[in-house]
């Protein structure tokens, strides 16, 4: 088992303290005396160890029995989550008994008072195991004097801009100059190419400085194509010209083969100026971005060597950082110890920006004094690779946001990942708990915007919607967290087997595919694997899950996207704690389980693109923590018919509902309430009425369409094969879509207009001086609409 830093031992601690609170847990303890006990003594004898920690932090550099010990604490804080998520799951599964009681109730209760009984013997020797583990603990914490700390006051939150923005940066004006200077230099270049190297050392802004260069306004101008590619440690040439093809042709690139990849590449690039950034390591201009001068000279490079910043600047950057007000209004002796702050992180803009990122707002003399004399500043970077100033960013987090932080350990350098995705995966771990006012999913948001807010985490320079962490932040958080993930990765072709690969770490948590592979996995689900919360198989050749899949208790998050899976077993109806079910184009899944109502705790169901699929399973309205469903289809069934979707309230984000020709009446399209859901943002409607001149079944098509009204909220609306003669008047009344940014009308051939509109111009999309229907539309897509004349 790989080491676990102590900073990470709080938050696993904390986890433990949460569940220990949980209402499934107290509901089981409730009446049973000698478990209660039991769980009172496991807390009281975890408390002190959560005292010490900070100490032991300081002393585990130097003594290695520090170390050793808080590696033995790590594990037992392991087992006692474990213990304490089956007692909430037990809780959790007698509920659901009692919700879905067997066909003989006289028997069903004998059985599950007879299985109750065996799973209190069977779960108070492993809390009493806890216990003498715990006690051996406590007597070495006493031996080695490891005392309770005064910890300081933890930082407010705050929001910053992640955006690369000219005015955020400092001394780099000249350094810009240089390198466009070098980029648009014609001389003695001649048609061949042009390779510039910026080398410098970790943390010192290459790639904001390749930023820089790459939004300026002469580079835009002079050259025909930009590119942009984040090279990993492993340097993939394959992929590298994958994405240059992708980003030159505005298409993706499935091109295996090296030689029809080369020949793809010079289509799209001969006669073409163009500027290919290589960040973080090939016929016009090519700048790279390295830390090793050597890789730059065996490259033929021209180089500039970006160095530290400025003394001048130092202050600069540190203030717009540390201060609200520009420290215009700092204290003095703030001032003073913030210069000699700043020059312990030896002009490393990302060093600065962290250590500003902690002191934001804070005005005690006593707290900076303590971080400017803090010992880590010491610490060799050479050995740990681990700057000082992460090390202190790190450790003043408070402790629901160090676990959320290491968590993010799993994803390999350079990894784009996206924020609603991270919180899914901190939730499956149980780092996030609901309040009265909010839900989990928006304290994780508030969670992740902390951690950009600290440096942490940064927008990625390829996509607006996607962020990354630097390569000195991603070893920070791998030091601090150790290995409780699986990543896959290696030859894809290679077989996975669940046996040998899924459980070589006894407290796997996290089994992560990321990407496509072409992988086959075995199906079984060994016994090792069940403290598993997080699955995720996608782009993996898996056909089918086996019905042992149901032994995974702790399991909450399950991601089968992009697989050739065909069905789901029902027996995976018993995952009480599954939160989020990922299943979006899975192209030959055709039925769901039919008992998925079983599920009570799951949020989030995803199944875009699942075009085999007919039909929904019944009374889908009992999921009442549902808030992802990006797709319902309506039966002639009454247990999955359209009043299933009005009983699910929470649900937000996209929504498409299909087979529209089944909706009995217009008045039960009204049951939805679309109109009253402000948390939709894009809404798509689509039938399969078949083509008629009768009146009336105009008028009926019409009204369900009317009564589908969604809130003027809605950003993206798309109505797919509707044959009414007529759209609904709110398509066009203000303001009932006055947000709307894309509306996409396909296949309504009977609709020679929309209402109140005769042409579609200024009228219609507005200009700078006229109030429209539509005054935020940007994309508006009219395809196969054979009535249109205007």
């Amino acid at each position: 088992m790989a080491e676990v830093g102590v900073a990470f031992l709080p938050a696993i601690l904390g986890v433990v303290f949460d569940k220990m609170a949980s209402q499934g847990v107290v509901d089981f303890i409730r009446g049973r005396k000698s478990t209660d006990e039991l769980l009172q003594k496991l807390k009281i004898a975890l408390l002190p160890m959560n005292v010490v920690l900070e100490d032991a932090e300081e002393k585990q550099v130097t003594n290695p029995n520090v170390k050793m010990w808080i590696d033995e604490l790590k594990d037992v804080a392991y087992d006692a989550e474990d213990i304490l998520d089956e007692i909430a799951t037990e809780a959790l599964q007698r509920k659901l008994d009692a919700e879905f009681p067997p066909a003989s109730r006289k028997v069903g209760n004998l059985i599950s008072s007879t299985f109750l009984n065996r799973f209190v013997h069977h779960i108070e020797p492993k809390i009493k195991e806890v216990l003498v583990k715990l006690e051996d603990l406590a007597k070495q914490k006493d031996v080695m004097r490891l005392q309770g700390g005064v910890g300081g006051k933890q930082n407010p939150e705050r929001l910053s801009t992640y955006y690369v923005i000219e005015s955020n940066t400092f001394g780099r004006d000249e350094d810009k100059k240089k390198v466009i200077d070098l980029l648009l230099s014609s001389h003695g270049w001649g048609n061949e190419m042009c390779l510039i190297a910026i080398f410098g050392m970790g943390g010192i802004g290459k790639t904001t400085l390749a930023q820089l260069v790459y939004n300026d306004n002469r580079a835009k101008q002079y050259f025909d194509l930009k590119i942009w590619f984040c090279t990993s440690e492993e340097f993939d040439v394959p992929e590298v010209k994958k994405s240059i093809i992708e980003q030159a042709a505005l298409s993706a690139c499935y091109i295996k083969d090296p030689e029809q990849l080369q020949v793809e590449l010079e289509k799209n690039l001969t006669g073409k100026k163009f500027l290919l950034i290589l960040d973080d390591v090939w016929r016009s201009m090519i700048l790279v971005t390295t830390r090793n001068e050597s890789i730059a000279l065996a490259m033929h490079a021209k180089t500039h060597h970006l160095m530290e910043l400025p003394n001048a600047d130092y202050w600069s950057l540190f203030k717009k950082h540390a201060f609200r007000d520009g420290s215009a209004n700092a204290d003095p002796k703030i001032k003073e110890i913030g210069t000699q702050i700043v020059k312990k992180c030896k002009g490393l803009p990302l060093a600065i920006k962290a250590i500003g990122d902690l002191l934001w707002l804070e005005s005690d003399v006593e707290r900076w004094t303590k971080i400017l004399k803090s010992d880590l500043w010491d610490l060799s970077l050479e050995e740990t690779n681990i700057l000082p100033a992460l090390r202190l960013s790190y450790k003043y987090l408070p402790s629901y946001l160090k676990r959320c932080f290491a968590n993010c350990s799993i994803f390999p350098k350079d990894h784009i990942f996206n924020k609603d995705q991270l919180v899914l995966l901190w939730m499956a771990e149980g780092f996030l708990h609901e309040s009265k006012t909010e839900k989990m999913e928006d304290i994780g948001k508030q969670y992740f915007y902390s951690l950009v807010s600290r440096s942490l985490f940064q927008q990625s320079s390829e996509t607006k919607l996607g962020f990354v962490m630097h390569d000195l932040v991603d070893d920070l958080a791998k030091f601090v967290s150790g290995q409780f993930g699986f990543t896959l990765d290696g030859d894809n072709s290679k077989e996975i087997k669940i046996e040998d690969d899924l459980c070589k770490a006894k407290y796997l948590r996290t089994f992560l595919q990321l990407g496509y592979s072409y992988r086959s996995i075995e199906n079984k689900m060994p016994s090792a694997c069940r403290c598993l919360r997080v699955l995720s198989l996608s782009g993996i050749g898996i056909t089918k899950l086996p019905d042992s899949i149901s032994k995974m208790k702790h399991l909450r998050y399950l991601d089968l996207s992009f697989t050739n899976i065909k069905c789901l077993p029902n027996s995976m109806c018993n995952l009480c704690n599954l939160q989020t079910l990922k299943l979006s184009n899975c192209w030959s899944l055709d039925r769901l389980p039919r008992v998925m109502r079983k599920l009570i705790n799951l949020r989030h169901l995803e199944i875009d693109d699942t075009q085999a699929l007919k039909e929904m399973p019944t009374q889908m309205g009992k999921l009442k923590y549902l808030q992802t469903l990006t797709k319902f289809i309506v039966s002639k069934h009454n247990g999955s018919c359209i009043g299933e979707l009005g009983k699910l309230i929470n649900v937000r984000g996209k929504l498409s509902i299909w087979e529209l020709q089944n909706v009995r009446l217009a008045e039960d399209a009204l049951d939805i309430g679309l109109k009253d859901n402000d948390h939709l943002k894009e809404l798509v409607l689509h039938a399969q009425w078949n083509p008629t001149n009768e009146y009336g079944i105009w008028e009926s098509q019409r009204g369900i369409l009317e009564n589908l009204q969604p809130h003027k909220s809605l950003e993206r609306l798309t109505i797919n094969y509707y044959h009414g003669k007529g759209f609904p008047d709110w398509i066009a009344r203000l303001p009932s879509l006055a947000n709307i940014s894309y509306m996409e009308l396909r296949n309504c051939k009977y609709c020679g207009a929309l209402p109140k509109v005769v042409t579609v111009d200024t009228e219609f999309y507005g200009n700078s001086s006229l109030t429209t229907p539509f005054g935020g539309l940007e994309i508006l897509r009219l395809e196969n609409m054979s009535n249109w004349e205007n």
